[in-house]
C-alpha cells in the first residue's frame, strides 16, 4: 500500500488510523474491566440466590412427612433458567432441585464457598451443622455470551462513528489546509515573468517560514533579472551616442576621400556600425518587453498605431510590397501603444526581410484583436519553427536581422497570455509563412 502524496489525504488516513486504534484499545480495556466487575456481579447473585433458597428449603424440607424424597420444582412459566439448583442431605441425597437442574454438572459437596467446574461456576453452603446442603450452579457459556454482547455493544458504534468521524477529520482538514490551497492558487496563476511577492499573511506558522523563504527566492530572481534588462538597455542606449558619431565619421571618409579602397571599406563600417545600431535598438527593446508595464489602465485604438508605423516601414520599401487591412470599427485595447508598436514594427520587419522580395507581406488586424502577418517565400520545417522564438536564431544564417525580432513578440505575448502561433506553409497555400496572435481588447 503506497502512501498518499496529498497532505490532506495523510492527515485524514493517519488521524482516521489513530482513532480508530484508540477506540479499540478503550473498548477492548472498557470490556476487561466490565468483564471482572461483571463476575462480581454474578458472583454475589450466586450467592444471593443461595442464602435466600436455602432457608425456604429448610422450612420445607423439615415439614416433610416423607424424608429423602426428591422434590423437583415445577416452572410457573417458560423461561430461560440461568442459576439451577440442588439441595442435599449430607449423605447426597438429592431433597429438593430447580426444574432445569441437571445433576450431572453437581460436583460432589466440598463445603461452602464458591468452585468452577469445565462448565459452570458453583456456589455451595449449608445449614443445620452441614445436613441440609445447597449448591448452585451457573452456566459459563452464560457468562461468555454477556461478555461478548458487551464487547459487541463497545465495537459495533466503530461502525458508525468511524466513517463520521474520518468525514469530520477530512473537513477540518480540508478547512484548515484552505489558506495553503490559496497560496498554492495565487503561486500557480502567476505568469512566467511575475516575479512579484506571493501574499502569504494567511498561512498556518508551520508553513508561514516556507512561503517566507519563496518570496524571498522570488524577490532575489526578480532583482537579478531586472539587473539584467536594466543593463541591457542602458549598454544599448550608452551606444546609441558613439555608434551615431561612429556612423558619422566613417561617412565623412566615403565623401572626403578619393580612393576606391578606403571608399569601400568606410562603407564596409558604415554597415557593420549600422547593423550594431540595430541590434542595440532590439536590445533596448527586448528589455521593454521583459521589464516595462505592458498594459495601461485606458484603452487606445490599436489602428491609430498600426497605420503610422505600417506607413513608416512603406516609405522605405517598394509600393504595394505591404499591404496593411484593418477593420472600420475602432479596435480598443489596454496594451500599451509603445509596446503594440514594438510588436507590430518586428512582426512586418521580420516578414519583408525574411519574405520573397517580389511578393507584398499581408499584415491583418481583426476586430477582434486578432492580429495576422503572412509573407511569402520557402517552406521551413517544424524543428526550424520551434528555435524561432529564441534569442539570436535566425533561419537563415545568412540574412542580416538580429535574430531578436520573434524573441521579443514571444516575450510580450508570453506577458500578455497571448499564444504565439507561427505556420509555415500558410493557411490555404503551398508556400510562405504566417505569424498571428490575439490580442487584448475591450470587446
Amino acid at each position: 500500500m503506497s502512501v498518499p502524496r496529498s497532505l490532506q489525504a495523510r492527515l485524514g488516513l493517519s488521524l482516521g488510523l489513530v482513532l480508530a486504534i484508540l477506540w479499540l484499545l478503550a473498548a477492548t480495556v472498557t470490556s476487561v474491566i466490565v468483564r471482572g466487575e461483571m463476575d462480581e456481579v454474578f458472583d454475589s447473585a450466586l450467592r444471593e440466590t443461595a442464602e435466600r433458597i436455602l432457608p425456604l428449603a429448610v422450612m420445607d424440607i423439615v415439614g416433610r412427612e416423607d424424608q429423602g424424597v426428591t422434590q423437583r420444582l415445577a416452572p410457573i412459566r417458560e423461561h430461560d433458567e440461568f442459576f439451577t439448583y440442588l439441595v442435599r442431605d449430607s449423605e447426597g441425597r438429592i431433597l429438593l432441585q430447580s426444574h432445569a437442574a441437571d445433576q450431572s454438572v453437581f460436583p460432589p459437596y466440598e463445603g461452602p464457598g464458591f468452585s468452577q467446574t469445565a462448565t459452570h461456576r458453583i456456589y455451595s453452603d449449608a445449614v443445620l451443622q452441614g445436613t441440609i446442603r445447597i449448591t448452585v450452579a451457573e452456566p459459563l457459556a452464560h457468562r461468555a455470551s454477556v461478555a461478548r454482547d458487551i464487547q459487541m455493544g463497545l465495537s459495533l458504534p466503530l461502525l458508525i462513528v468511524l466513517p463520521v468521524a474520518l468525514v469530520a477529520i477530512i473537513l477540518a482538514v480540508r478547512f484548515s489546509l484552505a489558506p495553503l490551497r490559496r497560496f498554492r492558487a495565487r503561486l500557480e496563476a502567476r505568469g512566467a515573468r511575475d516575479l512579484s511577492e506571493v501574499p502569504a499573511h494567511d498561512l498556518p506558522a508551520e508553513i508561514g517560514p516556507l512561503a517566507a523563504t519563496l518570496n524571498s527566492l522570488l524577490t532575489r530572481l526578480r532583482e537579478a533579472f531586472e539587473a539584467e534588462r536594466s543593463f541591457a538597455a542602458n549598454a544599448a542606449h550608452e551606444l546609441r551616442t558613439p555608434l551615431a558619431g561612429a556612423i558619422a565619421q566613417a561617412q565623412r571618409i566615403r565623401s572626403e576621400t578619393r580612393d576606391q579602397a578606403t571608399e569601400a571599406r568606410a562603407s564596409e563600417i558604415e554597415a557593420t556600425l549600422k547593423r550594431l545600431t540595430r541590434l542595440s535598438e532590439r536590445l533596448m527593446q527586448l528589455a521593454r518587453a521583459e521589464g516595462g508595464r505592458l498594459r495601461n489602465d485606458q484603452s487606445s485604438d490599436l489602428r491609430a498605431v498600426a497605420r503610422v508605423i505600417a506607413d513608416d516601414i512603406g516609405r522605405t520599401v517598394a509600393p504595394g510590397r505591404l499591404v496593411l487591412t484593418l477593420p472600420d470599427a475602432a479596435v480598443m485595447s489596454d496594451l500599451d501603444p509603445d509596446a503594440f508598436g514594438i510588436l507590430f514594427r518586428n512582426l512586418v520587419e521580420n516578414a519583408l526581410r525574411h519574405g520573397a522580395q517580389d511578393a507584398s507581406v499581408d499584415v491583418t488586424l481583426t476586430g477582434d484583436g486578432q492580429l495576422i502577418v503572412a509573407n511569402d517565400g520557402p517552406v521551413l520545417p517544424r524543428d526550424t519553427l520551434d528555435r524561432l522564438t529564441a534569442r539570436f536564431e535566425r533561419a537563415d544564417a545568412r540574412s542580416d536581422g538580429s535574430g531578436l525580432g520573434l524573441a521579443i513578440v514571444a516575450a510580450i505575448a508570453n506577458r500578455i497570455g497571448s499564444p504565439l502561433i507561427l505556420e509555415s506553409p500558410r493557411p490555404g497555400t503551398a508556400t510562405g509563412f504566417q505569424v498571428s496572435m490575439r490580442l487584448p481588447t475591450d470587446a
